[in-house]
């Protein structure tokens, strides 16, 4: 018979969110790994808070419900707040019960801001990597680097004179006409009034110059898998700064390690500093009207040729974060907040294929 179209309700309702949950979804897989991490951080969540007061947001949670964020490319807090509401899975997830109250939007925001002060992104990056089952896929060898461009949440008309020369006409309204023809600008005489530490940039000749920051990436080439992140402002050396600094932690061995990186990087001052450290520059030669600082003492090794093919696999983590993690163009201000959100992202980028690589996930 034809069923009716009534809604009916319970005074008492028996939900359990663990059987609401399939067994093979891949977020069970994902947030055992997870969670294993948070274990080996609770030392770090304990140096964040103090004992009296009111209790704030569980940092396991606060953490839980970011890389969902990530995961479902929910653009603000006030809609993942809204989908914490009425989504079981994002409740099981986080680890809030059916009749557990959502926080307010901007509660979220508070609280996420006190991660800035643990550095808790570069180190959740870290214990999920530091987990042994997980380490033991990872090449401890041979790693590549590179960086990408992050645009900032600031317009191009807030790029004015620092000496206030450049204020539009009182009735102009809120978002005047602007005519930048013919005028020269440079971040050393102009600076954004939405976000000062944005700076303008292009990536290359011919390329739209814009407002951004730079993120920067040091993947392993056993998986593809990001093993150090970190966020600078946007210059021409930038990408070689980050990329010392970033494989400096893994450069302290007793065998020599390769490090895969594309022409930018093909620079004698930078070659010289990974050969001081241990690290084989296996570099794109930049020969464009210059001369290479790699030549064959490392081109000729067949190695060279697997790095630069390898290299190529971490614009997979930057597509990934810049538009599944929405990343492209960040909503935060600032070096410290945008990279919180880029190291993060580059940790929920790990932790979607972790299950499969793993054998956890069909």
């Amino acid at each position: 018979m034809r069923g009716l179209d009534e809604r009916t309700g319970a005074l008492f309702s028996y939900v359990d969110l663990e059987a609401r949950v399939r067994g093979d979804h891949p977020l069970r897989a994902i947030r055992t790994i997870v969670n294993e991490a948070l274990c080996a951080l609770e030392r770090d969540f304990a140096a964040l808070y103090d004992r009296a007061g009111r209790p704030s947001i569980a940092p396991e949670k606060l953490l839980r419900a970011m890389l969902l964020q990530a995961f479902y490319s929910i653009r603000s807090e006030r809609q993942l707040m809204e989908r914490l509401e009425f989504d079981l899975l994002f409740r099981w997830f986080v680890g809030l019960g059916v009749d557990d109250p959502v926080w307010d939007h901007s509660t979220f925001s508070k609280n996420r801001d006190r991660l800035l002060e643990g550095d808790l992104a570069a180190k959740l990056l870290s214990a999920v990597l530091a987990q042994p089952r997980v380490k033991r896929l990872l090449s401890s060898e041979h790693f590549s680097i590179d960086g990408t461009l992050i645009e900032a949440w600031a317009s191009m008309k807030s790029f004015k004179p620092k000496d206030g020369s450049g204020e539009p006409p009182s009735s102009g309204g809120r978002n005047p006409d602007a005519d930048f023809r013919g005028e020269r600008r440079s971040n050393e005489t102009h600076a954004s009034t939405t976000d000062p530490q944005a700076r303008l940039y292009r990536k290359g000749m011919g390329k739209e110059a814009k407002l951004c920051f730079m993120g920067h990436a040091l993947m392993e080439n056993q998986l593809g898998l990001v093993v150090g992140a970190c966020l600078t402002r946007a210059d021409g050396q930038a990408e070689r700064v980050a990329a010392l600094a970033l494989i400096e932690p893994f450069a302290d061995r007793p065998r020599a390690i390769t490090l895969g990186a594309d022409k930018g990087f093909d620079a004698q001052d930078f070659v010289n500093e990974l050969r001081a450290m241990k690290v084989t520059p296996h570099v794109a030669q930049n020969t464009s009207g210059r001369r290479s600082a790699i030549d064959r003492r490392t081109t000729r090794h067949a190695g060279y040729a697997m790095s630069q093919r390898a290299r190529k696999r971490i614009e997979e983590a930057f597509g990934w974060i810049k538009t599944v993690a929405g990343q492209g163009k960040t909503r935060f201000r600032g070096v410290e907040r945008v990279g919180l959100a880029f190291t993060f992202a580059a940790a929920a980028y790990n932790l979607v294929r972790l299950p499969r690589l793993l054998g956890g996930s069909p």
